[in-house]
């Protein structure tokens, strides 16, 4: 399965990705898939970083490209609750998002 795929599926069911980013393997809940400039992005809460809960919880921003996803796992999340699907930055360019 591709990972905008495996992206999408974690998105529809609100389920964490496990997921390595530069060299880091990390725990995502994806909250939105979108395009920039050409390429595709996903905004996400790191839940874990190397086996650690991170000490702030924000949303991040990672291109899929340098995103490679080992799995959809069992662990679920809550969308922010300040997460906005409507934000400018999304618009005309978002192919799916929490609801």
């Amino acid at each position: 399965m591709t990972d905008s795929r495996l992206v999408l599926e974690a998105i529809a069911l609100r389920r964490c990705l496990d997921a390595t980013y530069n060299r880091t393997r990390m725990k995502l809940a994806p909250h939105i898939l979108y395009t920039r400039h050409g390429e595709l992005f996903v905004d996400a809460v790191a839940v874990e970083r190397e086996g650690r809960e991170p000490g702030e919880v924000k949303l991040g921003t990672f291109k899929l490209a340098g995103l490679h996803i080992a799995e959809v796992v069992a662990r679920t999340f809550q969308p922010l609750p300040d997460f906005d699907a409507n934000d400018e930055r999304y618009r005309e360019t978002t192919p799916f998002s929490v609801a």
